[in-house]
C-alpha cells in the first residue's frame, strides 16, 4: 500500500490574513484522501502568533483523522518561534522535502 502525500507550499508571511486559505488548502487535500501532509515553509519568510495558531489547528485536524502531518524547511526565525513556544516538540521537522521523504518514505 503507498501513501498519498501532498506537498504545501506557502509563501510570505503566515498570518491571520492567509490562515482562512491555509485551512481551506489543508481541508482540500484531506477531501482527497491525503494520507500524509508535508507543509513546506522555504518560502515562508515569517510566522505570527496566529499562523503558528493556524498550524496547530490543521495538526489537530490531520491527527483526528488518522493522518500525518509533517514540517520541513524552516527559516531561523521560525526555528526560534518554534523553540520558545516549544512547538519544536509538537510537529515532526525536516531539514527538507529530500529529507523528509527519505525518513517517511524510504525506498525498498
Amino acid at each position: 500500500m503507498s501513501l498519498n502525500v501532498k506537498t504545501v507550499y506557502p509563501t510570505g508571511i503566515l498570518d491571520s490574513t492567509k490562515a482562512d486559505y491555509f485551512r481551506q488548502t489543508i481541508n482540500q487535500l484531506l477531501a482527497e484522501e491525503a494520507d500524509v501532509i508535508l507543509i513546506n515553509l522555504k518560502d515562508v519568510t515569517f510566522v505570527d502568533s496566529s499562523g503558528l495558531g493556524t498550524l496547530v489547528v490543521v495538526l489537530k485536524q490531520v491527527r483526528s483523522l488518522n493522518r500525518k502531518l509533517y514540517l520541513c524547511s524552516i527559516n531561523d526565525q521560525v526555528k526560534m518561534l518554534f523553540n520558545l513556544t516549544s512547538m519544536d516538540k509538537v510537529f515532526e521537522v525536516y531539514e527538507d522535502e529530500e529529507t523528509f521523504l527519505d525518513a517517511v518514505l524510504p525506498s525498498s
